[in-house]
């Protein structure tokens, strides 16, 4: 009898797609209280602390997968690796930028990922990693902590999309360590 083995690299990858960032936590200075409406095209600037939709947002970690024989018949997989994603939108934080300098140091940016609620593809696949693998149900949280921002643009125009890494503190199953990710975000508000 043949037995399907899944294989899962710990290779978590938080990809942080912070699309239409909104509502506005802090006041900003003069100037940028006089901010155009979003999307305007016109330059912003001051500092302001912009808060995750998780509606329009996501965190998703990336997974090398191993099926071996047998995979087809008991799963409907095809033998051999693969990339896995699992999403979730179940996320919340907030980022405060200097929109004079994208890559002024930042202060306290932390977001929050619920991974209980990732999904894929695979209802089997993600009923074992939330029980069994990295055990999701009992360590439901990761939280990263922004300490940089490297590779942003020198200017922004409200509702502009950019793209730069989010360096700083990644906490997962009570971990801490080092972690930069790719963000895309259009800031309006």
């Amino acid at each position: 009898m043949k037995h399907t083995i899944a294989k899962i690299l710990p290779l978590f990858v938080l990809v942080l797609v912070l699309a239409a960032c909104g509502g506005q936590a802090t006041p900003a200075p003069a100037p940028a209280a006089e901010a155009p409406s979003q999307g305007s095209g016109e330059a912003v600037s001051g500092q302001r602390t912009f808060v995750i939709v998780p509606a329009e947002s996501k965190a998703s970690y990336l997974v090398d997968e191993e099926f071996f024989a047998g995979a087809l018949d008991k799963l409907g997989i095809a033998a051999g690796l693969a990339d896995v994603v699992g999403s979730t939108q179940e996320i919340e934080g907030q980022i405060t930028l200097n929109l004079d300098n994208l890559g002024d140091a930042l202060g306290e940016n932390t977001f929050t990922a619920k991974m209980n609620t990732f999904a894929t593809d695979q209802n089997r696949r993600d009923n074992w990693i939330r029980e069994n693998g990295p055990r999701f149900n009992d360590f439901p949280l990761a939280t990263f902590t922004a300490t940089s921002i490297e590779g942003a643009p020198a200017a922004y125009n409200d509702g502009e999309e950019v793209s730069f890494k989010l360096a700083g503190d990644l906490t997962v199953r009570e971990v801490t360590q080092p972690a930069t990710f790719d963000v895309t975000a259009r800031l309006a508000g």
